[in-house]
């Protein structure tokens, strides 16, 4: 149902031409006012497909998920929305349930929404052990350092833009963390609401294994205590 806010989507992508597409169909565009793609260096068709289902293309050639997110940001403080949800290309999330982390928003009053895999319906397989882990290490430590709890530090998220703009986001690899602790820090009015999930179609860059486990603690544990520390 359209409010009168105005909604803004952004999505990160790096080569998602075979997801994209679902992606972008499911997004209730009778709340959503403009999409923004930001193509992270794919080499298939993702930008050409976002184009012909009426997102906005912008292009970062910093590999990660913070950088396109950040060049996102900067292309919409022209268009001022209320209202931005980052949400991914790969089709694990379920875009038709944006609805729920902008009613808090809207119609509550919150400042930051984040959707919680763990408290939602996830397909079997679809959360792999490094995201279990980083889930668990980094909702313990941010409880430990700030006395906040979460449950889940998946990207699928709503918040007002003019608290993310006083956020000062400056992250990549540890993006959807640093927003997090900062809301804490900033006094946020921050809730969590139940969404689903499902095996992405894309590749993951960190597997299930020992490695990816110890690069996935690695980043959590850097970018809480540096935030912590920090003004």
């Amino acid at each position: 149902m359209r409010s009168n806010k105005n909604i803004s989507v952004i999505i990160p992508a790096l080569n998602e031409e075979a997801s994209l597409p679902r992606t972008l169909r499911d997004i209730p565009r009778d709340l959503v006012d403009e999409v923004v793609v930001v193509d992270n260096g794919s080499t298939d068709s993702t930008p050409s497909i976002a184009r012909e289902w009426g997102a906005t293309v912008l292009f970062e050639p910093r590999r990660g998920y913070g950088y396109p997110c950040l060049k996102g940001i900067e292309y919409l403080k022209d268009r001022n929305p209320d209202v931005v949800v980052f949400l991914d290309g790969n089709y694990s999330d379920h875009p038709e349930e944006i609805i729920r982390l902008v009613d808090p928003v809207v119609k509550e009053g919150y400042d930051l929404v984040l959707g919680s895999r763990v408290m939602g319906k996830c397909e079997k397989g679809a959360l792999r052990p490094p995201v279990r882990f980083g889930n668990f290490l980094a909702s313990a430590l941010i409880r430990l350092l700030y006395g906040f709890k979460y449950s889940d530090m998946g990207p699928f998220r709503a918040i007002r833009f003019d608290k993310l703009l006083e956020l000062d986001m400056k992250g990549n690899l540890g993006w959807t963390i640093e927003m997090q602790v900062k809301a804490i820090k900033k006094g946020y009015s921050i809730t969590e609401v139940p969404v689903s999930y499902r095996k992405g179609s894309g590749r993951s860059k960190i597997t299930g294994n020992v490695k990816g486990i110890l690069k996935v603690g690695y980043r959590i544990i850097r970018t809480i205590f540096k935030l912590r520390f920090s003004k």
